[in-house]
């Protein structure tokens, strides 16, 4: 049995296979969009438009014009919101693909083809780098080595737009392997609750926040 999974959808497993079960499986409970949510979407639309057409930032995210600056200066081909699919031969697909295993958007990629080399970055809008995680640019890294074969090396970066923070990672392609080491652990688990229809309800400190209000855990 293939199951596609993202960064995001295998981290909802990780923090509640309750929650992942009837939002990813049942689909019986919408994740709606909070303020915050809704925010970040506004950013990641204003930060495309700005590099890949030239629209002038909205007066609300003026903010971001010097760091996106410095962006569209890294000279090479630029791919705005690229949508990248692995099988699980790691073999590229379409993003809709039937046998897709893997999916990731990446908010901004850019080839220099002359020195082998790539850069990805995430636009990250919570408060700090606090609880900043790399795993997410190490998926989006193994997607853009088989994409862009001639790629070498990978300057991969979180940019933190509120506090101008970036968290930094270089990626190589002989580190494929380590980088789904992880990932590979927690589909395990994945496919055992779907072999054994057993979505255990993890409570914790964002229950008040989920949407699965039939949860025992949840108290909103």
């Amino acid at each position: 049995m293939t199951i596609a999974w993202s960064y995001s959808s295998l981290k909802t497993f990780q923090q509640c296979p309750r929650k992942y079960y009837h939002t990813k499986v049942a689909k019986d409970v919408k994740d709606s969009d909070t303020t915050a949510t809704l925010y970040g979407k506004s950013v990641h639309t204003a930060a495309e438009e700005y590099i890949r057409d030239g629209v002038a930032l909205p007066p609300q995210f003026g903010y971001l014009e010097p760091m996106l600056e410095q962006l569209k200066e890294i000279p090479g081909e630029k791919h705005c919101e690229l949508r990248l699919g692995l099988t699980e031969d790691l073999e590229p697909c379409d993003f809709f693909a039937d046998n897709v295993w893997w999916r990731g958007i990446a908010d901004l990629v850019i080839i220099d083809k002359e020195k082998k080399l790539a850069y990805s970055v995430d636009y990250k809008t919570s408060k700090n780098a606090r609880y900043a995680d790399i795993k997410q640019l190490e998926l989006v890294a193994t997607a853009i080595f088989k994409y862009f074969p001639e790629v070498e090396r990978i300057k991969s970066a979180l940019m933190f737009v509120v506090s101008n923070e970036f968290v930094r990672a270089v990626h190589k392609p002989e580190n494929i392997q380590l980088y789904l080491e992880k990932p590979k652990q927690d589909l395990t688990r994945l496919h055992a609750a779907f072999n054994n229809d057993v979505w255990n309800a993890m409570s914790g400190p964002l229950c008040r926040f989920c949407p699965v209000r039939q949860c025992e855990h949840n108290k909103s």
